[in-house]
C-alpha cells in the first residue's frame, strides 16, 4: 500500500539585505513603501500560503570596514511592517526575523504576542542570533559573543519569552457575574527568571494570544542550530538546493527530535528557493541564465572572491583571471570581528579548486562566482516547477518551501497564477485556507494542548 501524498507548505520571502533581487530590473519596485510590501502579501494570500516571511537586518551591509552598497538593503522596522500587513490580510501568517542576542525577552514576548492579538493568531518568530562587531557597534553591549554563548543565549532567550507569554492562563480574566466588569487574577501576568543571561522578574502586562505563543522558526545550519531547532522550534529553514542534500538535512534534523520527545511531524523542513518561469523549459533555462548575470555584476563577483582570498581585490578585472596570489591565511579583514567565523574552511584549497576550474573552462572571476554560486532552485516551465517541487517533497527533501522571487512586489505573482493551481490539481496544495490561525496552517497543535513536560522542554 502506498503511502499517501504529503501536503506542501508553501511561504514568500520578501528579500531585505541580499544579493539575490535585481533592484535594477525596470519591473523591481520599492523596498520600504508600504505599497510593495502589501502588493506581495496579497499575492502571497491569494494563493493560499502558509505565511509571509521577513529577514532583518540590524546594521548596514560592510566589507572591509566600508559600508557595502551594491545590493538591497536594509528595510523598515519587522514589527511595523508586518502590523500593517494584519490589518490588509486576513489568513496569511506574518513571520518576522528578530534577533536574539541584541534584544531583550520583555519586549519581544510583548511584540509577538500584540502581533498575534492584532492578526488573529497569525505571528511568528524567526530566532536568530548575531556573530559580528559590526552590527554590536549599533548596540549598548558592543561586540560580539562567540558561537557558544550565542547559542546559550538564544536559548534562554526563547525559554524566558515562553515564560513570559505562559504567565497568562485562559481563566485568569473573569467578568464579575453583578455588575459585567472584568476583573483579572492578581497572579496574572506574574513572573520570575534567574538564569545565566537574564535575571527578571514583575508582570507580563499583554493577555495570551490566540496562538499561545508565536510560531518558531529557526535558521542555523550549524550542529548547534539543528540541535537548537530540534528542541524548541516549530519549523526550520534550509539552504540545500539538490535532492540528495536535501534528504540528508532532513533525516538528519528530523532523527534529533526523539530525544526532546517530539515526533517527526512536529517539526517542518523548509528550504528557501528561487525559481525562473517561462513557458517552455528552454525559455526558463535562458532566462535564468540573464537574471544570474543581473545577479552578480563585476563588483559583485570581486566582493564574493575576497570571503575566499582574505585580501582586497578591487583591482583586479571581474572579466579577467583569477589572482595567481593566495589567500592571506591570517586574521579576517574582510568583515569586522567575524575571525572565528569563515565562510570556506580551507581558503588554500578553494583557491586551488577555483583556478583548476576557471583554467579549464576558461571562465573569468564573474563567469566563476555565477557558475558555482546559488543557482536558482527551480528553472522551468509552470508544469516542470510544479512536478519538481512535489518530487522533492514526497520524497522528504523537505516539506514544503519559502519561495525567494528575484523581482520584488510582483515576482510571486506568475507562480501564483501558474504553478499554485497544478499542484492543486495534483491534491498536494490547499484549494482554500482550513483554518485561521499560522498554527491550523502549519498542522502544528496549540500550545494550551501540549503535554505539561514537552511544553517546559521547549
Amino acid at each position: 500500500m502506498s503511502k499517501p501524498l504529503k501536503q506542501i507548505h508553501l511561504a514568500a520571502h520578501f528579500p531585505g539585505a541580499n544579493n539575490t533581487t535585481v533592484w535594477s530590473d525596470p519591473a523591481a519596485g520599492s523596498h520600504i513603501e508600504f505599497s510593495s510590501f502589501a502588493h506581495f502579501a496579497r499575492t502571497a494570500e491569494r494563493a493560499k500560503f502558509d505565511f509571509l516571511f521577513l529577514a532583518e537586518g540590524l546594521r548596514l551591509r560592510e566589507q572591509g570596514g566600508r559600508i557595502y552598497d551594491l545590493d538591497v538593503v536594509g528595510r523598515p522596522d519587522t514589527f511595523t511592517v508586518l502590523a500593517a500587513l494584519a490589518a490588509v490580510t486576513e489568513r496569511l501568517g506574518l513571520t518576522g526575523t528578530i534577533n536574539s542576542t541584541f534584544n531583550e525577552p520583555y519586549e519581544v514576548a510583548r511584540q509577538f504576542a500584540s502581533l498575534d492579538h492584532l492578526s488573529g493568531g497569525r505571528s511568528a518568530w524567526n530566532v536568530v542570533t548575531s556573530w559580528d562587531a559590526f552590527t554590536g557597534e549599533n548596540f549598548r553591549r558592543g561586540g560580539f559573543l562567540p558561537q557558544e554563548h550565542r547559542y546559550s543565549r538564544a536559548k534562554e532567550f526563547l525559554a524566558t519569552v515562553h515564560e513570559l507569554v505562559d504567565s497568562w492562563h485562559g481563566d485568569e480574566i473573569l467578568a464579575d457575574p453583578d455588575t459585567g466588569a472584568f476583573l483579572r487574577d492578581a497572579k496574572a501576568g506574574s513572573f520570575v527568571h534567574t538564569g545565566q543571561h537574564f535575571d527578571i522578574h514583575g508582570q507580563f502586562n499583554v493577555p495570551r494570544s490566540p496562538q499561545g505563543r508565536p510560531v518558531i522558526f529557526q535558521a542555523g545550519d550549524s550542529d548547534e542550530g539543528r540541535e537548537f531547532a530540534a528542541a524548541g522550534a516549530d519549523a526550520i529553514f534550509s539552504r540545500y538546493a539538490t535532492l540528495d542534500a536535501g534528504q540528508a538535512f532532513y533525516t538528519d534534523v528530523k532523527n534529533r527530535l526523539a530525544k526532546y520527545g517530539r515526533r517527526k511531524d512536529q517539526l517542518l523542513i523548509l528550504p528557501a528557493a528561487s525559481f525562473v518561469l517561462a513557458d517552455t523549459d528552454a525559455e526558463a533555462e535562458d532566462l535564468a541564465k540573464q537574471v544570474r548575470r543581473q545577479q552578480v555584476s563585476g563588483a559583485t563577483a570581486l566582493k564574493h572572491l575576497e570571503f575566499v582570498w582574505n585580501r582586497d581585490l578591487s583591482g583586479y578585472d571581474p572579466d579577467g583571471p583569477l589572482p595567481d596570489i593566495d589567500p592571506d591565511l591570517g586574521e579576517s579583514h574582510i568583515a569586522r570581528g567575524r575571525a572565528q567565523v569563515r565562510m570556506y574552511r580551507d581558503p588554500l584549497a578553494t583557491a586551488r579548486e577555483w583556478r583548476e576550474l576557471a583554467a579549464a573552462r576558461g571562465w573569468s572571476i564573474r563567469d566563476l562566482v555565477i557558475e558555482t554560486g546559488n543557482r536558482q532552485n527551480f528553472v522551468g516551465s509552470p508544469r516542470t516547477v510544479a512536478r519538481t517541487i512535489n518530487e522533492y517533497v514526497q520524497a522528504d527533501a523537505s516539506d514544503g518551501f519559502i519561495l525567494v522571487p528575484h523581482i520584488t512586489p510582483t515576482g510571486l505573482d506568475a507562480f501564483a497564477d501558474t504553478v499554485v493551481p497544478l499542484l492543486q490539481e495534483q491534491g498536494v496544495f490547499r484549494a482554500d485556507y482550513e483554518g485561521t490561525t499560522l498554527r491550523d496552517h502549519l498542522g502544528l497543535a496549540h500550545p494550551d494542548t501540549v503535554p505539561a513536560d514537552r511544553a517546559a522542554a521547549s
